[in-house]
């Protein structure tokens, strides 16, 4: 035999009591026999570098140091679930998809465990890529780390797709994480604060060795790719398991909603007794064909949905009020609490929203408070304890003046906010347009963070967002921990922000309500920022998911000469205010065509199909009306196509007829 040969045998084998033991929990050698194997593994790869192979199981006890994490564009967006607090939600939410489908579903359930959610690609079998979430639309690249991870397959079994994506969380067992803590508590060392934490934070080690020790394990929940061969999540959950993913035997497919809220409150008791945190059960539609009719928000697929079991809640006492300034000026309350202890943290603020909240909840200085946190994240307040009030509890007087700058506050009708109208001399406002501007999702100013904009604007080179653009390279040596390379980066990055695309400065630039989606709604719609800034108000609203508060928002805006000097001023700098060539419509052949696309596509896929309507001038809707002007019909088109019909004015088309309407 060969080095090489041995060096694979070694492989294989070490792969195959891997599985034995991570996957099937049926451990095949002693750890010392392992560890015979792995050592000899490592000297002969040690000796011979050509056989080098980074999806090797040696690699799985680390070894490499990463300084800094790319940031690396999905290309299939990461989504975020909407969550259900109700089992009202829940038949609210079966009834809204089953009208939108127009037949009956099957949901699969399964287990929403509390860590950190990863994307990784494989190709031809290998692991080639790990990214963290991130926003959703770009993560981290942390693949060294991922592959330290032993119940994550390095190589594929059996039969898998060329390419795809394996959506999974990153999660810790309870018995790991306490270990882990007490030796940290043993040694004098700060404890962790829960299991999510400690995962989230373990991705983004800089030596895997030792992300390595930390026992981390990855449940898969989706597989995402083009033309995979699977048509239900039930179908593509079985095959995880085969390609050797450690998939949980707790997931179950439903008939009904009747046996999903089974399942739901079957779990609200077992899951005390699970080696893993879990806050819910995610419940997707199963058939794939299904989830592509569905589609997504802006933010969420319409498909799934997040069950959330009843939050920990605590009692204690409300001390007192403070009132934060936001970058739009708006003032949120927050509530001051004796400390206590709540779903694995020390809580000691808690959001209550706003004067409408606090008058609604009758809450007064003094009182005790019941606390819960929104989502496990966000703590708030849920409710008062009247039975142990005291007599002297004061009620709370909403701040008349901003706390920063004393400014009057207003309310405008119809608002439950109160905002500081001081937008050039309210320093928190300005520190948080500063912040907002340079952030990853603006202009992502990468050598700026919070800290930096800070400090430059109090050294007085950064007041408005345009003084990024003027600053100079002697102006910024000078501040503190400021070298010659950090200064130059910031100079470099600023000039680098000015290729970024039209929406991202849209949304830079701070307007109340329009947020990310919204403007990347506006630049698809108007194209430039002179057509925004002259539209209607019908001319707005007539854009997908903008109402009359948003339109008026833009409206009030643009309206002020400051503004518009403004916008003007970051023009001059050579900011994008125009949609890219790339983006604008190829041509107007579809233009004032509306179209919805039903059934199995097998000419393109649903994205494909819908890019090329925008390319064309046309737009996508997502429901059957008397306003949409052609149905594109796939196999096993269901009750859209049956409404189209009745409807009458909609015309139908098949795949092929659609791509000749195109060249014709």
């Amino acid at each position: 035999m060969t080095t090489e040969e041995r060096i694979h045998q070694l492989r294989e084998e070490i792969n195959q009591h891997n599985y034995a033991y991570y996957h099937q929990d049926q451990p095949t050698v002693s750890d010392f026999e392992f560890d015979l194997l792995l050592k000899d593994l490592q000297r002969l790869e040690a000796e011979h570098p050509e056989f080098y192979d980074a999806n090797s199981p040696s690699q799985r006890v680390g070894g490499m140091v990463t300084k800094n994490f790319a940031t690396v564009p999905h290309e299939y967006r990461m989504y975020s679930l909407d969550n259900s607090y109700s089992i009202e939600d829940m038949e609210e939410w079966e009834k809204r998809i089953e009208k939108l489908l127009g037949e009956q579903v099957q949901f699969v359930c399964e287990l929403k465990y509390d860590g950190a959610s990863i994307s990784i690609l494989y190709e031809n079998g290998e692991l080639t890529q790990a990214v963290t979430r991130g926003d959703g639309v770009q993560g981290d690249e942390i693949t060294n780390n991922i592959r330290t991870i032993k119940t994550i397959p390095l190589k594929l079994e059996g039969d898998y797709p060329a390419k795809f994506y394996m959506r999974g969380e990153i999660t810790i067992p309870i018995q790991t994480f306490q270990q882990i803590n007490a030796e940290r508590k043993e040694n004098g060392q700060e404890l962790y604060a829960n299991p999510r934490n400690f995962a989230s934070g373990s991705l983004k080690l800089q030596d895997n060795t030792e992300v390595a020790k930390r026992g981390l394990q990855c449940f898969p929940y989706y597989f995402i790719g083009n033309q995979l061969p699977y048509t239900t999540q039930w179908e593509m959950l079985q095959s995880a398991h085969k390609l050797g993913f450690k998939v949980p035997d707790s997931s179950k497919l439903c008939n009904s909603l009747e046996e999903v809220l089974a399942f739901i409150a079957e779990w609200d008791v077992k899951r005390k007794d699970l080696p893993y945190e879990t806050d819910g059960i995610v419940i997707k539609v199963n058939d794939f064909r299904q989830q592509e009719e569905l589609g997504y928000t802006s933010k969420s697929p319409r498909w799934a949905i997040a069950y959330k079991f009843k939050a920990e809640a605590a009692e204690t006492e409300l001390l007192s009020i403070d009132y934060q300034v936001g970058r739009t000026g708006a003032i949120t309350p927050v509530a001051n609490l004796a400390a206590v202890s709540l779903a694995g943290t020390v809580v000691r603020r808690a959001s209550v929203h706003n004067e409408d909240f606090i008058r609604k909840m009758d809450i007064r200085l003094g009182d005790m408070v019941y606390v819960e946190k929104g989502g496990e994240i966000i703590p708030k307040i849920v409710g008062v304890n009247l039975d142990v009030r005291q007599p002297d509890a004061q009620e709370i007087q909403f701040m008349q003046h901003c706390p920063a700058c004393g400014s009057a506050l207003v309310r405008k009708e119809g608002e439950a906010q109160h905002y500081c109208p001081n937008e050039k001399g309210c320093s928190p406002q300005i520190i948080g347009r500063l912040e907002h501007f340079v952030s990853r999702k603006a202009m992502d100013i990468e050598s700026i963070g919070s800290e930096t904009a800070l400090l430059l604007h109090e050294a007085g080179l950064v007041n408005d967002v345009t003084d990024f653009y003027a600053l100079k390279k002697e102006a910024i040596l000078p501040l503190d921990r400021m070298a010659e390379k950090s200064a130059q980066n910031i100079i470099d990055s600023v000039e680098e922000s000015k290729k970024q695309p039209f929406e991202k400065v849209l949304y830079a630039i701070g307007i109340r309500h329009v947020g990310e989606t919204v403007s990347k709604k506006l630049v698809k719609h108007f194209q430039t920022i002179d057509r925004i800034m002259a539209a209607t108000m019908e001319e707005l609203i007539s854009v997908d998911d903008i109402g009359e508060k948003i339109a008026l928002s833009i409206k009030d805006y643009f309206r002020q000469e400051e503004h518009q000097a403004f916008i003007q001023r970051l023009r001059d700098y050579g900011l994008n205010f125009e949609m890219g060539e790339a983006d604008k419509p190829t041509s107007t052949h579809l233009e004032g065509k509306t179209f919805l696309f039903t059934g199995s596509l097998t000419k393109f896929t649903r994205a494909e199909a819908q890019k090329m309507v925008e390319q064309n001038g046309g737009k996508n809707v997502s429901s059957i009306s008397k306003n949409l002007n052609y149905l594109i019909a796939g196999e096993k088109a269901g009750s859209k196509l049956k409404k189209a019909e009745e409807i009458g004015t909609v015309v139908v088309l098949t795949e092929d007829e659609f791509l000749t309407m195109l060249t014709n």
